[in-house]
């Protein structure tokens, strides 16, 4: 009789399998994507005023009665995309100004009226249309 048993417990038992209860290890984390090189190219000047679509009387400091500048700003390599003058007052951001760029080389500008009495440094920035900034034009109003 102890043989039957035995043999009943052999034939009844399902086969055991391993089971790996471990939670499976995280997938690692994708490379981060490189940032594609950029083809874009800025010349900017800030000017008093435009003749034919050129700036005239450029600088980097204005007196207090300036009334309006001018950012003037060549675009290779952007053409179909906008790009932004985001003008500042010290640290806070007095105007944003989204301009279309047309075609490659694109001439484009904007204006800023400049009240007299806020005087002191200013900046501009040109940025792409993700907002990194392309150039970056320091002046000052009035000292």
């Amino acid at each position: 009789m102890t043989r039957l048993v035995i043999a009943l417990v052999v034939a009844t038992a399902a086969p055991l399998a391993a089971q790996d209860t471990t939670p499976p290890a995280p997938a690692p984390a994708p490379a981060p994507a490189a940032a594609a090189p950029s083809n874009v190219t800025v010349e900017a000047v800030l000017a008093r005023s435009l003749v034919d679509r050129m700036p005239q009387d450029t600088g980097t400091a204005f007196p207090a009665d300036v009334g309006q500048l001018v950012l003037w700003t060549k675009v290779n390599g952007a053409a179909g995309t906008p790009i932004h003058h985001v003008w500042f007052h010290g640290d806070t951001e007095a105007d944003n100004v989204e301009l279309n760029v047309g075609g490659s080389p694109w001439r484009t500008w904007s204006r800023k009226n400049i009240p007299a009495d806020w005087t002191g440094p200013w900046h501009v920035e040109i940025r792409d249309a993700a907002g990194a900034v392309l150039k970056r034009i320091d002046f000052t109003i009035g000292q």
